[in-house]
C-alpha cells in the first residue's frame, strides 16, 4: 500500500477534532445501550461501532497513513452500512371508525 502524502497541519488538526467529536458522541451514547430493547440495542451498537471506526480513519488521515480520498471512501462506506441497519418504517396508524 502506498503511503499517503503529508497532510497539511490545519487539515490534520481538523481531522483530529472530528475524531474527538465522534469519540464524544460514542462515549455519551454507549451508556444508554442497556436501556434499549434488544433490537434497538443491536442497531445502536452497530452504529456506534461504525462511528468508532470512522474516528480511527480520521486519525489515520491526520497521521498521513491514508489519503483524503481513502478517508472519503471510508466515510461513505460507513454511512452506507449505517443506512442499511436503519430502523424499519413504522406502520402507519389509522383511526378506526
Amino acid at each position: 500500500m502506498r503511503r499517503a502524502k503529508l497532510v497539511p497541519r490545519w487539515r490534520g488538526k481538523r481531522a483530529l477534532r472530528s475524531a474527538q467529536v465522534l469519540d464524544d458522541v460514542v462515549n455519551a451514547q454507549v451508556a444508554l445501550l442497556p436501556q434499549l430493547s434488544p433490537e434497538a440495542r443491536q442497531r445502536s451498537a452497530d452504529h456506534l461501532a461504525e462511528m468508532v471506526m470512522l474516528g480511527q480513519a480520521y486519525r489515520h488521515y491526520a497521521a498521513g497513513w491514508i489519503s483524503r480520498r481513502e478517508l472519503e471512501r471510508r466515510g461513505k462506506a460507513a454511512l452506507r452500512r449505517m443506512e442499511s441497519t436503519k430502523r424499519p418504517p413504522l406502520e402507519q396508524l389509522t383511526e378506526r371508525e
